[in-house]
């Protein structure tokens, strides 16, 4: 019994030595969704290949294309780059914390069809168990919003994702998802110089949709 505490504080050590250097890190990079299956996300496609494009549709990723596409850059909103979760009725510090997912790189393709853009973004991380210890099994949520930047900033399109990590005897799991079906009206002339994506994690994201009201009979 009188191990634990020690047992304890060494592990919420090692915690915040690794989430340090995560922070430190330079900031999520941006490649190619072509290469994610042979470099991003382990190697082999986990899908079969994609057929050639109709005429009527023209693509454009991080490595070149459609020179009248644009693709937008990805970057991690501010204040959702971590998702920490706490042991049940704790809040999610110190030796309470059960597990923390963080980001680590991505990738991005865009696609164009009768004016509508189509993109999917790839995005790798890491599930890090905390002193609290983590599930078999965990839920990370995820969300990727178009964004005209600027002044008066511009929701543009906005999807949540969510991805279940299994947590093995490891203290660190690697995740990967590709956000894939967000479509939003492609931008005309400069503006499209202030597109951004935005990626971060959202707790609200597993929560279940409210549902529908019935209506009211006549």
């Amino acid at each position: 019994m009188g191990d634990r505490p020690v047992i304890r504080s060494a592990a919420a050590a090692a915690l915040s030595i690794a989430i340090g250097c995560s922070l430190f890190a330079a900031p999520a990079a941006s490649q190619s969704i072509t290469d994610r299956f042979k470099s991003l996300f382990g190697g082999k496609s986990e899908e079969p290949a994609a057929a050639p494009a109709a005429p009527a549709e023209r693509s454009i990723t991080d490595e070149g294309g459609d020179p009248d596409l644009t693709c937008p850059p990805v970057a991690v909103r501010a204040g959702a780059s971590t998702f920490a979760v706490g042991a049940p009725g704790k809040q999610a510090a110190g030796n309470d914390l059960s597990y923390q997912a963080t980001i680590g790189k991505t990738a991005r393709e865009c696609t164009i069809k009768a004016g509508q853009i189509t993109a999917r973004i790839g995005i790798q991380g890491r599930v890090i168990a905390g002193p609290a210890g983590a599930p078999s099994s965990v839920q990370v949520p995820l969300r990727v919003a178009v964004v005209q930047a600027g002044v008066g900033e511009k929701v543009i399109a906005t999807k949540a994702y969510t991805t279940t990590v299994s947590m093995s005897e490891d203290t660190s799991v690697p995740f990967s998802i590709v956000a894939d079906e967000l479509v939003y009206p492609a931008p005309s002339g400069t503006v499209a110089d202030s597109y951004v994506f935005y990626i971060g994690f959202d707790p609200q994201a597993l929560k279940p949709e409210p549902k529908a009201r019935p209506k009211k009979k006549q």
